[in-house]
């Protein structure tokens, strides 16, 4: 099902929604030497407060209560990892994605380039999600697209088990949900955004968000349908590029709504166990009106084996 305290669907929709295709074995990921090639950050060591101070959260998310994080320097990489960085795995280790043996991945309904034949079926209550064959991190509308000149866009169609494999070959880990979060603050306490407390559009745009009639017309107001080059728009203090909008990304904690009432002051790691991994960061697909989870304290879930055309990653260093 897709985020059940998400009712307007705009975050990640599992794979089992869609039915089920039989999964062949996972590729093996060499332990090579990284070629990990984003540029990255070095974050100070530092305090800061996790959780919503703005009262926009979303029920049933858990983004309180509020409770101060302590955390040691750490590297991350500026902008979420791109197609051409994900090629570079891809073909080093032959390396398949689970969106790839699974057959099938997650299309926003007006990014579907797909012959009919290659729909599966629509979730219920949210129409705007395809169940596309042949969708994946090579063709993110589906077969009859590629991404050609999308070199410097996030790759997307990647599943948390997928970005485990990428960390693996590259020597890095996707970050905590707390290490995410004192990254896309930029050194700001307790504010919205990583800018600040403006909205997205004051100004000029900031983010990569929806604009107009969800889920039926886009005005395209920030230049984006889908997904934008990892380094549009403006980086936060930190120099981190597009920490909100744009696509989601998988961080290594499990999801508990109940975690932050018990969460450690030092290094948290998420709970042990769980069904769902926890996004940050909202997308392309969030919109103010119905879905403002491209805020620095908003958190979304999806299983571990789940991809769709609106979720990537970025990693740190070990």
């Amino acid at each position: 099902m897709v985020d059940a305290d998400c009712s307007c669907g705009c975050g990640t929709p599992t794979r089992g929604v869609f039915g089920s295709i039989p999964l062949r074995p996972t590729a093996t990921v060499p332990d090579a030497a990284a070629q990990h090639a984003i540029e990255q950050a070095v974050l100070p060591a530092g305090t800061f407060v996790m959780g919503d101070s703005s009262g926009d959260r979303n029920r049933g998310d858990g983004e309180v209560p509020q409770h101060p994080v302590t955390l040691e320097a750490f590297s991350i990489d500026v902008t979420s990892v791109t197609n051409d960085a994900f090629a570079r795995f891809v073909y080093a280790t032959g390396y398949e994605t689970e969106a790839e043996r699974f057959g099938f991945s997650a299309v926003f309904h007006l990014a579907l380039a797909a012959d009919d034949g290659d729909v599966m079926g629509r979730p219920p209550g949210t129409p705007w999600w395809l169940g596309v064959k042949g969708a994946d991190w090579r063709h993110p509308g589906g077969p009859n697209s590629t991404i050609e000149g999308l070199g410097e866009h996030p790759v997307v169609h990647v599943s948390w088990n997928d970005a485990q494999a990428y960390c693996a070959w590259a020597g890095r880990r996707l970050p905590t949900e707390a290490e995410w979060e004192y990254a896309a603050r930029g050194g700001l306490e307790q504010r919205k955004y990583p800018w600040g407390d403006d909205e997205v559009d004051a100004g000029g745009w900031r983010a990569n968000i929806w604009q107009g009639d969800f889920p039926r017309i886009n005005t395209l107001d920030d230049g984006w349908l889908t997904t934008a080059p990892v380094r549009s728009f403006e980086p936060n203090a930190y120099g981190l590029w597009q920490m909100v909008g744009n696509v989601w990304e998988w961080t290594s904690d499990w999801f508990d709504p109940s975690y932050y009432g018990a969460s450690p002051a030092e290094a948290p790691a998420g709970p042990a166990v769980g069904q769902a991994k926890v996004l940050r960061g909202g997308s392309y697909l969030c919109h103010i009106s119905y879905c403002n989870r491209y805020r620095n304290s908003a958190r979304s879930q999806n299983t571990p084996d789940s991809s769709m055309g609106n979720a990537g990653f970025r990693t740190v260093a070990l």
